[in-house]
């Protein structure tokens, strides 16, 4: 079911938004550090990922549009933690906005959404890993309640440069 304010809706993401997301996420790819992907992907490379987050269940997808126009403005989403058995009730999970939608508080609509859809779901932990430095998405996630467990030094390397990777928490 939407939810949303007057100006945006949050509902499920479907595979028709496909070249939209990865219009987004490439963005990202491109120009940060947020991800470390470093080679845009296709829709149809994406479509995978898409695949694998449905309706219900802890993997979920959750698309931010413009009311007025159902433009995507951002996505969020909760996946496999890793891949063992044991850790089915662990959810990695991330958040992505178009660059011209970015302060407009839909990081923040588009998390409530998801934490509200996982709260019947055999979820026990949720685990974000956020490259440094980004203060903006440090704050969206202690808002949410999760907490700093450790950091991966220079564990990534994008840009010729190496980041590091914070890693944080959130009991569900």
């Amino acid at each position: 079911m939407p939810s949303g304010t007057a100006e945006m809706q949050v509902r499920a993401g479907i595979e028709a938004d496909l070249e939209n997301l990865t219009t987004i996420y490439n963005h990202y790819v491109r120009e940060t550090a947020v991800t470390f992907d470093t080679v845009v992907l296709t829709p149809q490379e994406r479509r995978p990922w898409l695949l694998s987050h449905p309706e219900d269940g802890p993997h979920r997808l959750m698309v931010a549009t413009a009311a007025d126009s159902q433009r995507i403005l951002g996505y969020a989403t909760s996946g496999p933690h890793r891949p063992r058995p044991a850790y089915v009730t662990s959810v990695e999970t991330s958040v992505y906005v178009a660059p011209e939608a970015v302060g407009r508080g839909i990081g923040t609509l588009l998390y409530g959404a998801l934490f509200e859809a996982l709260a019947g779901e055999d979820v026990h932990r949720a685990y974000a890993g956020i490259a440094q430095p980004n203060e903006a998405s440090v704050r969206l996630h202690e808002h949410f309640g999760f907490r700093r467990v450790g950091t991966f030094q220079e564990v990534g390397r994008k840009f010729g440069r190496y980041w590091d990777v914070a890693w944080y928490e959130k009991p569900l």
